[in-house]
């Protein structure tokens, strides 16, 4: 079956090994050379004439730009190489046939790329890959800021792999309060699969838009080393429940929202509307407080003593899946520990998200952090989080069991030794109410009879699909309560999977 490249992640050990196969059946020249041919038709398709400048540093990735040179002098177009000294076989190799159709090689400085890229239509960043490690020696920093000076004067510039400066498994950047951390792209290749630093926080602003060009290997050989998958709406879509002729509301699932309390009331009201709109028979919100009504297809009870209502609930009809901790207060731990023990299909969010609470859990359980949340729950800093969602999400899950939902900009879905990464969303969706929805969101595919790892997959991506939707409507502002009122839309909308396209991520016509 072929190899969807675009739903692989590779961090940098996953890529190592990949390389090591190659080279024991040697095949590695040849992936080399397609890497390179990949950059050249790139930038062809893109800025079609005038000069090219390309930088090679000294590892692999000056091996493919040097490739991408000589595929260019044979396109008929300027192709300019400033190289550093390589120790690397396959680059010094590519140098030399680079040297036998005619190309010239000066030093790479600061001073020399200053004045190439004077009359440079576009510059190829290919100094470095994803073996980087921070920081960056002074002498390249230099390179990296006579490279930024020159986009600033408007030279695009397109990468190879990644932004040299960037870590591959680091969603900041390295450096960043020093003046220039990183090359900052308008266009980043990648190779085989996309990197974690292409997907998450700065240093995916750094690198632009993302083209992938896929290396032609048995699938196998990728997803055997892949970190994270990437699942695409087609797939998502699949799981979506589909109701029968004969559905009616109590088939479609019995959900409770358990939350709220005085001051905190409308939490649990947008976690029942999330419910409600994806699909949940019966909705019933139970506070200690009096909820607000956003809707009157919800149902609401107020409890004098919420623990003692829990309490009673375990002897008698619970709900098919339930959802606590939206504004749920102080006793969250308490409640949370009640619900826990009835073993039945549960989503934990903002208060009931307690270190205490960690080993407490059962396998149907999702839990729901944003990365404040998460540094509550793992006791560091939130900058540790965002730096590295894959393994915050990996330590939550092996922390607290069940399927983790790492909130952000994507997401990351985490089970038993497997991570996946959402796709879109919109930055207006940074609001106050967005995770309460989640929680309703996921809570009513859970009483729909979902897989907490599939509710989980599915569940995100419909959410971010509505906040896309809404914001077509909205503009850049967006509540709560304006995505779950397009969730309708946005399952239809994954139903006719393929065509939504992911902003910022795309597959050039050379590669598909």
């Amino acid at each position: 079956m072929p190899i969807r490249h675009d739903r692989v992640i590779l961090d940098p050990a996953g890529v190592c090994a990949l390389d090591v196969r190659l080279e024991r059946a040697g095949l590695l020249d040849l992936a080399m050379e397609d890497a390179g041919r990949a950059v050249a038709d790139e930038v062809a398709r893109r800025w079609p004439t005038g000069p090219v400048l390309l930088l090679a540093g000294g590892g692999a990735n000056g091996g493919d730009a040097f490739v991408a040179a000589r595929h260019l002098l044979a396109l008929g177009r300027e192709a300019r190489v400033l190289a550093r000294p390589s120790a690397h076989p396959l680059t010094r190799l590519n140098r030399r046939r680079w040297q036998a159709v005619g190309g010239q090689t000066r030093p790479l400085s600061p001073a020399a790329l200053t004045r190439q890229a004077g009359s440079a239509t576009v510059a190829v960043d290919g100094l470095l890959g994803t073996g980087f490690r921070p920081p960056l020696r002074p002498a390249l920093a230099e390179v990296v800021a006579a490279l930024n000076a020159a986009r600033a004067r408007g030279v695009p510039v397109l990468a190879v792999d990644l932004p040299s400066g960037l870590d591959a498994t680091r969603a900041d950047v390295p450096g960043a309060d020093g003046p220039q951390p990183s090359v900052q792209a308008d266009v980043t290749v990648t190779l085989t699969a996309l990197k974690p630093a292409l997907l998450f926080g700065e240093a995916a602003a750094r690198s632009g838009e993302v083209v992938l060009a896929p290396l032609r290997v048995p699938p196998a050989w990728v997803t055997d080393v892949q970190v994270a998958d990437r699942p695409d709406d087609a797939t998502l879509a699949a799981l979506l429940p589909v109701r029968t002729a004969a559905a009616h509301k109590g088939t479609a699932g019995r959900v409770w929202i358990v939350g709220g309390h005085p001051g905190m009331v409308g939490a649990p009201a947008l976690a029942g509307l999330g419910a409600l709109r994806a699909g949940a028979g019966l909705v019933t919100l139970h506070s200690a407080a009096d909820v607000p009504l956003v809707t009157p297809e919800l149902m609401a009870q107020r409890h004098p003593d919420l623990a003692a209502f829990l309490h009673g609930a375990a002897a008698g009809r619970r709900p098919d899946a339930a959802a606590l901790g939206m504004g749920l207060g102080p006793a969250a731990a308490a409640l949370a520990r009640i619900v826990l023990d009835w073993q039945i299909p549960t989503v934990l969010d903002a208060d009931a998200l307690q270190p205490e609470l960690a080993g407490q859990g059962h396998a149907g359980c999702i839990w729901t952090p944003h990365p404040g949340e998460a540094a509550r729950l793992l006791g560091c800093p939130a900058a540790q989080v965002t730096r590295d969602p894959l393994e915050a999400a990996r330590t939550l899950q092996d922390r607290l069991g069940g399927v983790v939902v790492l909130k952000g900009g994507p997401s990351v879905v985490a089970r038993d030794g497997e991570l996946s990464v959402s796709r879109g969303g919109h930055p207006g969706m940074a609001s106050a109410g967005m995770g309460d929805t989640l929680s309703g969101v996921l809570a009513a595919l859970l009483g729909q009879g979902l897989t907490p790892w599939d509710a989980a997959r599915a569940g995100v991506r419909l959410h971010a699909r509505a906040g896309e939707i809404a914001a077509r409507r909205f503009g850049y502002g967006l509540g709560a309560t304006d995505v779950s009122h397009e969730l309708g839309a946005a399952w239809d909308d994954l139903r006719g999977a393929g065509k939504v396209p992911l902003p910022g991520v795309c597959a050039g016509p050379a590669f598909t």
